[in-house]
């Protein structure tokens, strides 16, 4: 099965994520440098999501909407709250959401690493 995709419709969509991406950004009172390192990317990175030439990861998408202090839904799709509507009270709970997300992902990756060390292990007692 082939799925056609229209170019200009995408291309479209990733400039409206960046305008989103950029007015959240400049509300929550952060630079291009500061959203870049808190989000372990680079400056250029950034850039590219503000300019519309790309998006960021799926897993990456949870970290920036709370750093921007808006939803995941809002920056992808222009849906629901943008940055100028929101109560402190419901950035410090997507602050609070976008922290529990991390540590659950944390967890994750440090049961990853520890299943890694036991199987290099096992493969060291054999060698």
């Amino acid at each position: 099965m082939t799925i056609s995709i229209n170019k200009n419709e995408d291309s479209t969509k990733h400039r409206e994520f960046g305008a989103r991406l950029t007015a959240a950004r400049e509300a929550a009172g952060l630079s291009k440098t500061d959203l870049a390192r808190r989000m372990g990317c680079g400056t250029s990175t950034v850039a590219a999501w503000e300019a519309g030439r790309s998006r960021p990861r799926t897993n990456k998408l949870v970290t920036l909407a709370g750093l921007v202090s808006v939803s995941p839904t809002w920056l992808l799709s222009g849906l629901g709250d943008g940055p100028m509507t929101l109560s402190p009270e419901t950035r410090m709970e997507a602050l609070g959401n976008g922290i529990i997300e991390l540590r659950h992902l944390s967890s994750r990756i440090a049961e990853q690493v520890d299943d890694l060390e036991q199987r290099l292990a096992v493969l060291k007692k054999s060698a």
